[in-house]
């Protein structure tokens, strides 16, 4: 049997201030949108672009790092994995295709990229805090 291969890399901008919660075991998780466009020029030459919004979701030191440094239009380089999750709501059941980030880079200005990468720097030396598998549905706070 062979297996699959899931990571996916994304540059974009965030679309407002990343929210941080909590599960019940404590343990934070940073959800975000990221927008990412792409332009082309149609038959008749005139310029096209299409804008497609991602459900980005970060976990642990991750998601406290991002808390600290991203905010609303911040340019990002996500990478990560995709994942679909169900939940009910009014007794409908639902379904939501995230990225699970791995490792985040902030792109903008100098100044924040490298206080960025600092941070994660540190955190990275005790990996396991970040990438740590997600917790199950039952500590999802959303």
């Amino acid at each position: 049997m062979s297996r699959g291969f899931n990571r996916v890399v994304l540059i974009g901008n965030v679309g407002k201030d990343p929210e941080v919660r909590y599960t019940t075991s404590g343990v934070p998780v940073a959800t975000f949108a990221l927008a990412t466009s792409e332009m082309w020029k149609d038959k008749d030459g005139s310029p096209q672009e299409r804008t497609d919004w991602h459900n980005v979701v970060a976990w642990r030191k991750l998601a406290e790092i991002i808390q600290e440094i991203v905010k609303k239009g911040s340019r990002l380089l996500v990478e990560g994995k995709i994942q679909t999750r169900s939940y009910e709501k009014n007794g409908e059941k639902r379904y939501v295709t995230e990225i699970v980030a791995d490792n985040v880079l902030l792109l903008d200005g100098r100044k924040n990229a490298d206080e960025f990468v600092q941070h994660y720097a540190e955190t990275s030396l005790n990996s396991a805090s970040v990438n740590d598998s997600s917790p199950s549905d039952e500590e999802l706070p959303f």
